[in-house]
């Protein structure tokens, strides 16, 4: 039996899962938020959330604790550089998870989780949605365009019988030259 067994397996061996817990935790700390299935997300949370509390004390015990556990040294000094100050005054719940709703091909429960204080960095990619929506009805508005052309084709169609005048009103504008 499991009572009192903290965390969870996620179906995968414990190095695979420390390693996986390493790289969303770095993706989480790079990108500020990342979009996983809801148990992955509980895990990186708690995972996060004892990094960020490491990283306010500061000190190079805490620097090579955090170190230990996430293996890439640009991500740790983001960590100790710019989140960590930003949580100074707060005592936990740096992270926040927003459910999204069913994975479409597995119907797994897919959530968001994001750093607390980088809504601003959150809402700044929320527009680069709605002008990839905006790019398909221009789109849509190019079939119409593509009739237009085919019409004019026929309207050259027209001129070539009207052709035989013209090359009479040609010599005309050599006349008018000499």
């Amino acid at each position: 039996m499991r009572h009192l067994k903290r965390g969870r397996k996620l179906n995968r061996t414990a190095s695979h899962r420390k390693a996986m817990l390493a790289n969303m935790a770095s993706n989480l700390i790079l990108h500020k938020q990342i979009k996983t299935t809801h148990p992955k997300a509980l895990e990186t949370r708690s995972y996060v959330e004892k990094l960020i509390s490491k990283a306010k004390k500061g000190d190079l015990h805490s620097r090579r604790m955090v170190m230990r556990k996430l293996h890439q040294k640009d991500v740790v000094k983001i960590l100790f550089d710019e989140i960590a100050p930003m949580y100074q005054d707060r005592n936990g719940g740096y992270t926040r998870i927003w459910k999204l709703g069913q994975r479409r091909n597995d119907g797994a429960p897919i959530s968001i989780l994001a750093l607390v204080d980088f809504e601003g960095h959150i809402k700044a990619e929320e527009p680069k949605e709605d002008i990839n929506k905006s790019k398909k009805s221009p789109a849509k508005a190019a079939p119409k365009a593509d009739k237009a052309p085919k019409e004019a084709k026929a309207d050259k169609s027209a001129i070539p019988a009207t052709a035989g005048t013209q090359p009479a009103a040609e010599p005309k504008a050599d006349e008018a030259q000499e």
